[in-house]
């Protein structure tokens, strides 16, 4: 019966080739399915993620913690994250995606329903660690997926696309919690709501999704694009082992270790901003709840043009460079956040534009990086390289709960902006080393 199941998550047989002359109708047909699969997928795993962010101020106002204490509950999620994204990118690389993502996003749906009836904080803790586990399923398949049914020369532009579903889930999150606080009243809707939606969802990519183009029939996507970018690997279409992918492509590449360690940098200033929001401009802007939940949506759809920009940019002007437009985009994210700290109380539409700025600016870098990773490695192993950059992302991550949120209760919001701007610039100069990785011009 085991044996069984864990079939289901190997990667799928080659189907027998179908007639050359639909090759181009199936293969853009299944290309705008496998999009759309991902897209709203993916959209899903951030409706139960991002919902804490939003139940941080209940959990203070009603249940009494402190912003240590949320901040504490909150990093359990980014360090299961972190380290799930790595070791289960590698095994997404060996897996069929359409199992393997459904599985983390039903799971995650499932934790949602559960937290809302937890009453301690450690409970608390350990299950949004489950979470965060679980979470750490989504990023790698897709990356596996884009790899597969997307070209080298198109990457950029069609992950900048796909990378729109962080921010449409992410914007989603505020009105839809808004909408379950109506219906439900009780603040646990926050949770209950996003996980039974997550669920659903989950199921959909079950019946949409498909591995690679060989398991419908399709020949690879190199044939099909006649982009064969180079490899250093003898056959593309082979299934690597783990230790080939970390020891051959992974471990051993100093430009994916300079974007790992940027990426902690990136991850301070997204989540420090963008988690913390909600709490910092009640308590400090004197927002309204309701107000600073639809800035939080600002924020979030803000990315959507910004990385539609950074991706086309990297692929059209800077010949596959990622580097240029991450370094432009931090440097103004940095003066951006000046503003956003010292911009006076009341004065709500500057924090909204500032808001806009910085997420219209920061999810070009994060998405970029990803993208550079990828880049950097064979297809079969896309979902490793992207875990480990995510990896070292959520550690970043973490520092922006626990960290800012003990550097928030003991040196108020001037410690917290410092460690941001700091952050911001650690990144420019970082990402600054991989200016002329992977430049296509030379080829």
């Amino acid at each position: 019966m085991l044996n069984k199941i864990l079939n289901i998550y190997k990667p799928a047989p080659h189907k027998e080739k179908i007639p050359p002359n639909e090759v181009p109708r199936e293969y853009e047909r299944y290309r705008t399915q496998m999009m759309i699969t991902i897209f709203i997928g993916y959209a899903g795993y951030y409706f139960v993620r991002q919902n804490f962010s939003m139940a941080k101020q209940y959990l203070i106002n009603n249940m009494h913690y402190t912003t240590g204490d949320v901040g504490i509950i909150a990093s359990a999620l980014t360090i299961a994250y972190g380290i799930s994204k790595f070791v289960m990118g590698n095994v997404s690389d060996r897996s069929n995606p359409k199992y393997f993502m459904a599985t983390g996003l039903i799971l995650s749906g499932i934790v949602n329903l559960i937290f809302g009836f937890l009453p301690s904080i450690s409970l608390m803790i350990f299950f949004w660690f489950l979470n965060g586990w679980f979470q750490g399923m989504g990023w790698p398949p897709c990356a596996r997926t884009i790899t597969h049914w997307f070209s080298d020369r198109e990457r950029g532009t069609k992950m900048a696309i796909w990378n729109l579903a962080h921010n449409v889930g992410g914007g989603t999150v505020g009105p839809l919690v808004t909408l379950a606080l109506m219906i439900f009243v009780t603040w646990k809707s926050i949770f209950y709501a996003p996980g039974i939606l997550a669920i659903i969802i989950g199921i959909g990519v079950i019946i949409f999704l498909r591995d690679t183009p060989q398991s419908t029939g399709l020949p690879p996507i190199e044939e099909y694009k006649n982009d064969y970018p180079g490899t250093t690997i003898d056959d593309r279409e082979r299934e690597l082992s783990s230790k080939e992918i970390l020891m051959n492509f992974v471990f051993n590449n100093k430009f994916l270790w300079i974007l790992a360690i940027a990426n902690i940098f990136v991850y301070i200033v997204r989540y420090g901003v963008v988690n913390w929001s909600p709490i910092y401009l009640t308590d400090v802007k004197g927002c309204s709840p309701e107000l600073a939940r639809w800035q939080f949506l600002i924020f979030e759809y803000a990315g959507i043009p910004g990385m539609l920009l950074s991706g086309w940019a990297s692929d059209k002007i800077f010949h596959g460079r990622r580097a240029p437009m991450s370094v432009l985009y931090m440097v103004i994210v940095t003066g951006a956040v000046f503003v956003y700290w010292l911009n006076p109380p009341g004065h709500f539409l500057v924090d909204s534009l500032s808001l806009f700025a910085i997420g219209f600016l920061i999810y070009g870098p994060v998405m970029l990086i990803g993208i550079a990773a990828v880049d950097l490695v064979p297809k079969k192993a896309a979902g490793t390289a992207a875990g480990f950059t995510g990896l070292f992302g959520y550690l970043g991550a973490t520092v922006a709960e626990a960290g800012i949120g003990k550097v928030v209760q003991y040196y108020n919001w001037t410690g917290g902006f410092i460690v941001l701007i700091a952050s911001a610039i650690l990144a420019v100069l970082l990402l600054s080393l991989t200016w002329n990785v992977h430049d296509r011009s030379k080829e």
